[in-house]
């Protein structure tokens, strides 16, 4: 289990989002026995932790950024992914 675990944090967020996309799309499929359905759902959910874990990281780290000089929020700022026109 710490082999799985240390494997997934291996991963990158990428990765991680498109193993836990094959593993909802198989488990949606309706095609895998019980058994296997039960170990994907647990590896889904493992992926999906991590996912999460990331993107809050990713998330802290952006706050920090539009943190104030003295530390404190400076307010929110919407990022804008298009760039200004």
């Amino acid at each position: 289990m710490a082999e799985e675990q240390s494997q997934i944090s291996d991963l990158s967020f990428e990765q991680a989002l498109r193993e836990l996309e094959g593993v909802v799309r198989r488990l949606e499929s309706g095609d895998v026995p019980l058994d296997e359905s039960i170990d994907l759902y647990e590896r889904g959910e493992k992926l999906r932790k991590a996912c999460q874990a990331r993107l809050d990281a990713a998330q802290a780290r952006i706050e920090k950024i539009v943190a104030g000089a003295d530390g404190k929020p400076a307010g929110t700022e919407p990022f804008d992914a298009g760039g200004a026109a």
